[in-house]
């Protein structure tokens, strides 16, 4: 390498001086393109942004005692406040007292006070499909389905409840003022929908208000509270086996609760029964698994 680049250069001493003058213009015009060249090129590929160096951030270290006691995690600190205040209010839960317009007069209400001791009962499943129930003091029983009319809602046809006609059926009932009426609690279903929460809600809701403006005093129960007190549970087809409860307690009703629709008309006399303290008798019924 060394030997061609002196025979380069010697090559180069020997040409003319005219020669020589004309290559190295050549070059220095060539080595200005090229350097400006990378130039534009370097201000094209570099950054606009400074480049930031990172600062590691020191953590202290723990003290002694916060390494002795174990840390609570926030949710357990919540649940032990929650518990705290749960057991520091008052054990009479003010919305569940709403729920009962007592007589102002004394006469009326020891009246109310008896009728509810003495074996009134109402159940109310409080779906566009279901039921009223009442129990009477001599063990007869009656039901109603829950009165509703047709309205459109986002070009479908709804079912909502007909509220002058539920007024109407509680001012005709034979149960006196002060009876309780247990209603199962609004529990809709996460595959509902927005429509269907709505509706359960409002159903809901309406019966309490109808309920309470008309005398009676309103208990809502979990539907598997009233359920498991029947050994309903875990059932296989709920709705059939409430109707087949229903009958076995009610036999007179048997021919109102053959039909799968029916199971609001069941489900309104369980809950009846259930306030009542009725049970089902041993052996007669066969839950489906």
């Amino acid at each position: 390498m060394a030997a061609a680049a002196a025979a380069a250069t010697a090559a180069a001493a020997a040409l003319p001086a005219g020669s020589q003058d004309h290559m190295n213009a050549l070059r220095s015009t060539a080595l200005r393109r090229s350097t400006l060249h990378w130039d534009a090129a370097a201000a094209f590929f570099a950054p606009p942004f400074r480049s930031r160096s990172c600062r590691r951030r020191r953590v202290p270290a723990p003290a002694a005692a916060a390494e002795t006691r174990p840390t609570r995690s926030p949710s357990r600190a919540r649940a032990r406040a929650r518990a705290k205040l749960l057991a520091d209010a008052d054990t009479r839960d003010p919305w569940l007292a709403s729920l009962s317009l007592l007589p102002v007069d004394d006469g009326e209400a020891a009246a109310a006070a008896a009728a509810a001791s003495t074996g009134w009962a109402i159940g109310v499943d409080p779906d566009t499909g279901g039921a009223i129930a009442v129990l009477s003091p001599d063990g007869s029983s009656q039901v109603f389905d829950n009165p509703f009319v047709h309205i459109v809602v986002s070009e479908f046809i709804r079912k909502r409840l007909d509220t002058k006609s539920i007024i109407e059926l509680l001012r005709g009932l034979d149960a006196p003022p002060g009876t309780t009426a247990y209603i199962e609690k609004s529990s809709p279903f996460p595959t509902d929908g927005k429509l269907g929460w709505w509706s359960t809600g409002f159903s809901y809701g309406l019966w309490i208000a109808a309920l309470v403006a008309s005398g009676f005093s309103v208990v809502p129960v979990a539907s598997q509270t009233w359920k498991a007190y029947f050994g309903l549970t875990r059932s296989g087809s709920p709705k059939d086996d409430s109707r087949q409860a229903a009958s076995i307690l009610f036999p007179d009703k048997a021919l109102s609760l053959n039909r799968k629709k029916h199971h609001g008309r069941a489900e309104a006399l369980l809950l009846a029964a259930y306030g009542k303290g009725l049970v089902l008798p041993s052996g007669e019924f066969s839950k489906t698994l």
